[in-house]
């Protein structure tokens, strides 16, 4: 599995698309692939999961949504991952981008930016298939790279301003 057929399989169709659609088509997409290529894919998962675990990236989550878990921060993250590799890069190199995402999936009318275990359904797939599982993969590090986000309000406008207007707080 290359990393751009890895991309294919996991970009949304489109923004608004609701979490359960979203896992559902990707366990479509997964289901004709060989172990070793679920495999494949779930190394480069990881391998996207633990790139965007910094804390620039969680500041981010924390304007938009009050993200304060490592769980819904894993959530984010796989969110992050189903835009697609264009908006992915971006969103790690400067998460203050993210303000300019015009179009969220929404839950009773807010943005809603997380996927429960999308990272999971690969394996899911996999031990289904039979008694063995995929290797676990931490997600992150112990802790997120860089410098932790500061939760003042002045703090959080100066660091995210296109963030901070797109959500203000």
């Amino acid at each position: 599995m290359t990393e751009s057929q890895f991309w294919e399989l996991v970009t949304r169709t489109s923004p608004q698309q609701n979490q359960t659609d979203l896992a559902e088509s990707l366990k479509q997409k997964l289901g004709p692939l060989s172990n070793d290529e679920l495999r494949d894919f779930d190394k480069i998962f990881g391998q996207q999961m633990r790139r965007s675990y910094s804390w620039s990236v969680w500041g981010a989550a924390y304007i938009i949504t009050g993200c304060d878990s490592e769980y819904a921060f894993a959530e984010f993250r796989c969110f992050l991952i189903s835009l697609g590799k264009q908006w992915y890069d971006i969103v790690v190199a400067a998460p203050d981008e993210l303000g300019k995402l015009l179009e969220w999936p929404e839950k009773d009318g807010y943005a809603y930016p997380f996927l429960d275990e999308y990272d999971l359904i690969a394996g899911q797939l996999y031990e289904d298939r039979g008694d063995d599982e995929l290797p676990y993969v931490s997600s992150g590090q112990a802790s997120p790279a860089g410098k932790k986000f500061s939760h003042k309000k002045k703090q959080l406008k100066t660091t995210y301003p296109i963030l901070s207007a797109a959500f203000p707080f």
